[in-house]
């Protein structure tokens, strides 16, 4: 059950809302705030019809989250890895051996954009018809962040050949379907705002045209409204219509990428762009197409969201982070109450730990997890493990991400570290070993 927001919170989201759609001059503006797997508020501003949740607008790059769902649904079905070139799934391309985790995060080099005319204005054609030569590759696999929406194009085509039917058909019934996302579309049907672009110096508009993208639709051709984009964002959120398993969608949202150029903390992970405002993590998409401006964004730590859809090419502040602090300032999220629970390992491997001379603490965390980190206070690294059915922990974030922790009664072993009871125990495997003479002023 979706709890509406409080009559003053609605307010003060409404008012941001009403003064970026008129200092942006958006000929209309859709806007709403997630909880509880729903809208908790909503508004319309502008020329825009009622129901205004039900009013399509394009999403433009958030089609490219959508699409990585399905590669991710392709993974964890085992018919791909992301470490696969994609010249196993799509032989041809210039960029064949870039893998497709690669393009995933805009980590494999190829051009931002397709050859030939500008896809977002031109009707597009095959993935043959686009004729990629070495061109369209302008970096090293791996060498920086490129956003690149002819990668996400060439997603697509590999969605498609994988599994036999159009990227449309496959989205609709992997994703969308699924999820109840009935009026997210490739192209505009029922209520539909008119893409408009707005006069910088004068208060007139011109509509922008609406066409098929061909191959490179799955970098952003579909449409959708406030009530579906605000179900993506439930999913975002974690309520995921076993689309994609709770592992996978976090998966996702881990930063790969870093984008370099953004003015905050910015960065992409598999198909999803990760943002530091403010002192939170916000995680989703935003979306743009001539004569229209989109976004999805949730804080998976405060489980909230905002959802925003807009017919203007440009000039729109951003709104999504503002009614994020609004909410949480509003009515911030009473959290649930501590209780105890069994460690997951024994008492006494819990405590202070020592690599070299550095103290270290092993402690149990919620969910059946461990973290080791540096004492309060000091600097260092710091991982959160999980469980393996052999014994052993993987590490899931920080330095130790992947690694593997082994515990001993009188040590760890990490990543070749070992970490002992007291500074460099002499009882203890120490790589290298310990002075026989111990610890002493040098005279």
């Amino acid at each position: 059950m979706v709890e509406p927001v409080l009559p003053g919170t609605a307010r003060t989201l409404l008012a941001r809302t009403a003064r970026v759609q008129r200092d942006g001059r958006a000929p209309s503006l859709v806007a709403g705030v997630v909880r509880d797997g729903g809208l908790a508020w909503s508004a319309g501003r502008g020329d825009v019809a009622e129901p205004h949740t039900d009013v399509q607008y394009r999403l433009g790059s958030i089609s490219k989250t959508v699409t990585a769902v399905v590669v991710l649904r392709l993974r964890d079905e085992g018919r791909l890895r992301l470490d696969d070139p994609l010249e196993r799934h799509v032989p041809g391309t210039p960029f064949g051996d870039r893998t497709v985790g690669q393009l995933l995060s805009h980590l494999a080099g190829a051009t931002s954009e397709s050859p030939g005319g500008w896809w977002e204005r031109v009707p597009g054609g095959s993935l043959a018809d686009l004729q990629l030569t070495g061109e369209d590759v302008v970096l090293g696999a791996a060498r920086r962040f490129h956003y690149s929406n002819l990668g996400f194009g060439v997603l697509g085509e590999l969605v498609a050949r994988i599994r036999g039917r159009s990227w449309e058909d496959a989205v609709r019934a992997e994703v969308l379907a699924p999820l109840g996302m009935d009026r997210t579309t490739p192209r505009p049907g029922g209520r539909a705002a008119q893409g408009r672009a707005v006069h910088p110096w004068a208060d007139v508009v011109l509509p922008e045209p609406e066409h098929d993208a061909g191959v490179m639709a799955a970098a952003g051709q579909l449409w959708s409204t406030l009530a579906d984009l605000a179900r993506f964002g439930a999913f975002l959120l974690g309520d995921t219509g076993e689309v994609l398993s709770a592992a996978t969608l976090e998966e996702m949202t881990v930063p790969a990428g870093v984008d370099p150029s953004a003015a905050g903390w910015s960065a992409y992970g598999l198909g999803v762009q990760v943002l530091r405002v403010d002192g939170h993590t916000l995680v989703g998409h935003g979306g743009s197409m001539p004569g229209f401006l989109a976004g999805v964004f949730v804080d998976r730590l405060e489980q909230i969201g905002a959802v925003t859809l807009a017919n203007t090419t440009s000039g729109l502040d951003p709104l999504v982070p503002g009614l994020l602090a609004d909410l949480r300032t509003a009515e911030p999220r009473v959290v649930e109450a501590w209780t105890p629970s069994p460690p997951p390992v024994p008492l006494d491997q819990l405590g202070v730990w020592f690599w070299g001379p550095a103290p270290h603490v092993l402690r149990a965390q919620a969910g059946g997890l461990l973290h080791l980190g540096p004492l309060p206070g000091r600097a260092g690294r710091a991982s959160r493990f999980a469980p393996r059915p052999d014994g052993t922990w993987v590490g899931l974030d920080g330095y130790y991400a992947g690694e593997t922790l082994r515990i001993a009664p009188d040590h760890l072993d990490l990543a070749t570290f070992v970490l002992t009871r007291t500074p460099y125990d002499p009882e203890a495997p120490v790589p290298g070993g310990v002075d026989g003479a111990g610890w002493q002023v040098p005279s």
